[in-house]
């Protein structure tokens, strides 16, 4: 499958939308110094082409009541396919576990995890061990205050 060629005015409708999901149709395609039906059919290829995959809003989570947001480093036991997959199942039923990573190096996971309360983030991950999901060891840290929280520079990603 060949890649979908984009330019710099689909950079900066990416761009756009990313921040501020919400403008409308007619002040994206001004600002992206295009007419608004052209503007239109260009996001809807990026959206047929996967490369826009919803609309959400940004909820500031201290406005719902307490709260604490970990982030946790998960080694597993073996690495084989079937401990990977086993995982990455169990993971994917726990909603307290709002992002999952694979990542390379010296863990196999880094996951962040929204609960009520500390007592609710152990019960968590004391559920992770006690379902023989293969974790062998994780580290958590708990997350004292946002620095920065952005989407990235979609024309940095740019080749």
């Amino acid at each position: 499958m060949n890649p979908l060629r984009l330019d710099d005015r689909d950079i900066a409708i990416l761009a756009t939308l990313s921040r501020e999901g919400r403008i409308s149709k007619t002040e994206l395609a001004a600002r992206v110094n295009l007419s608004p039906t052209p503007c239109w059919e260009r996001m809807k290829r990026l959206e047929k082409a996967g490369l826009i995959r919803g609309y959400r809003a940004e909820i500031d989570l201290t406005g719902l009541g307490p709260h604490v947001q970990v982030f946790v480093t998960v080694e597993l036991e073996s690495h084989r396919a079937e401990s990977f997959q086993l995982f990455e199942r169990t993971v994917a039923r726990m909603d307290d576990i709002t992002g999952c990573w694979a990542i390379g190096g010296g863990y196999d996971y880094l996951m962040q995890v929204v609960s009520a309360d500390v007592e609710a983030f152990q019960t968590l991950m004391d559920g992770l061990l006690e379902s023989r999901a293969g974790v062998r060891r994780y580290f958590s840290y708990i997350v004292t205050k946002p620095v920065k929280d952005l989407p990235p520079a979609m024309a940095l990603l740019r080749p």
